[in-house]
């Protein structure tokens, strides 16, 4: 495979790319979701949190390959996250108990 072949595959993929997501901005850019759109896209924010969490717990390494400062930071995210439920401070709390524990560790 040359150089200029896949440069221009790198090109026409960036392409479809952008295109494809800039397309449906400007499709929708003057435009009101439904209601339940907007209900199901609150969701977003956590599910992606939840199955990021679950990856760090379950993937990889499994479920024994899990630290002591992810440990730290799950529950101080838990916590913080059913006591505020507010996804960013739950996020900061998450982040700061894992860069402390990681930081005296």
């Amino acid at each position: 495979m040359s150089v200029a072949f896949a440069l221009s595959i790198l090109v026409a993929v960036a392409t479809v790319t952008y295109v494809s997501r800039a397309g449906m901005i400007l499709f929708l850019a003057d435009r009101t979701l439904p209601e339940p759109v907007m209900r199901a896209l609150r969701n977003v924010g956590p599910a992606v949190l939840a199955a990021l969490t679950i990856t760090l717990v379950a993937g990889g390494e499994g479920a024994g390959g899990i630290e002591r400062a992810e440990i730290a930071a799950l529950f101080a995210g838990g916590v913080v996250g059913a006591w505020t439920r507010n996804l960013t401070w739950a996020l900061v709390a998450g982040m700061a108990a894992l860069w402390l524990t990681l930081g005296l560790g």
